[in-house]
């Protein structure tokens, strides 16, 4: 069956970073486009960034510059590095795929606290 598994989220002061890695099963890996949402308390779930099949790569305004995304297919992991967090990004970070239907991981929360 199809899983995504995300990992590495946790409690960072603000400037801080972490790497977010998203694990993926059940899917021929480097077919697929992977993107990460992300939803805080109160707001909808919101895009954060992508990556195509090819490596392309596109980002929200709002992480332009701060966040990367990247693959790695011989692991079937997906990564968000992310640098110079503010609180704003506390949020708990999903990644998804297209697999016949929608795809989601059970999402790791991510808090940028002082």
């Amino acid at each position: 069956q199809v899983q995504l598994v995300e990992s590495g989220g946790g409690l960072v002061q603000p400037g801080g970073s972490l790497t977010l890695s998203c694990a993926a099963s059940g899917i021929i890996f480097s077919s697929k486009g992977i993107n990460w949402y992300r939803q805080a308390p109160g707001k909808q779930r919101e895009l954060v960034a992508s990556i195509s099949s090819s490596g392309n790569t596109n980002y929200s305004d709002s992480v332009k510059g701060r966040f990367t995304i990247s693959r790695d297919n011989a692991k079937n992991t997906v990564y968000l590095q992310m640098n110079s967090l503010k609180p704003e990004d506390t949020a708990v970070y999903y990644c998804y795929t297209l697999h016949y239907i929608s795809r989601w991981g059970q999402g790791t929360q991510v808090t940028v606290s002082s």
